[in-house]
């Protein structure tokens, strides 16, 4: 266990029975976030966060990804703080199951996956623990593993279209749950993220070829489509 990874579960036990501090602004918080914060990262919400379903890869966002919420996932991530993903993942649930005409029941959830290296050196997959709180208020089935990275990619955010479709191909294969038993129905995929849509790409390739219908994605955030390294035709 590294020492990311450790300080993460001493975070985590101690905010079950202690009142710590806010990860943002380090103001005394009862829950995972302080009043203030709490409030600022309601302030990232989209009006309307079906608005991307209509694309051709049908997504559906909860919130823009700046201010509060881009140091929210900041602090997710990179910080050490596990617990975060509780309270973003079940507004990520509460704002999906608001659309009953897109959230049927016979789907089945799958993350987007991180290499075994990054997983080793954060200590979890973001996006497994967003699905996680995401199915609990839900009620649909989880398939952690329904899907593998078996490619080390860099971050994807500074290259170019033609650059990001080049280091995703074959970084995505199809993981030990799917492998095992195959779905019954349609899979819903879960990301942190959303940005230029190669990697939901690759994962609908992958699945497809597989003989698995992708129902759609859901993703805690997305840039402002003005930024320009972002591409919003999928």
């Amino acid at each position: 266990m590294n020492k990311r990874q450790w300080t993460g579960l001493v975070k985590s036990f101690l905010n079950l029975f202690l009142k710590s501090n806010c990860p943002l602004c380090q103001r005394p918080a009862a829950g995972e976030f302080c009043p203030y914060c709490d409030k600022q990262l309601q302030q990232c919400q989209l009006s309307d966060p079906g608005r991307f379903w209509h694309s051709q890869q049908r997504v559906f966002v909860w919130g823009e990804y700046g201010g509060a919420l881009k140091r929210a996932i900041a602090a997710l991530k990179y910080d050490g703080n596990p617990q975060l993903a509780k309270p973003l993942g079940g507004w990520l649930a509460e704002a999906w199951l608001s659309f009953p005409e897109l959230a049927i029941d016979n789907l089945t959830v799958v993350p987007i996956p991180l290499h075994q290296e990054k997983l080793k050196e954060r200590g979890f997959n973001q996006a497994e623990l967003l699905a996680e709180s995401f199915c609990e208020l839900t009620g649909l089935p989880l398939q952690r593993h329904g899907l593998e990275r078996v490619k080390n990619t860099q971050a994807l955010f500074a290259l170019t279209p033609q650059q990001r479709q080049a280091e995703m191909k074959n970084a995505l294969g199809l993981g030990k749950d799917f492998r095992r038993r195959l779905p019954r129905d349609r899979v819903l995929l879960v990301d942190d993220i959303y940005t230029s849509g190669t990697t939901v790409k690759s994962a609908i390739q992958i699945l497809k070829h597989s003989g698995i219908s992708v129902y759609g994605t859901v993703a805690l955030a997305t840039p402002n489509k003005s930024d320009r390294s972002i591409d919003f035709r999928f």
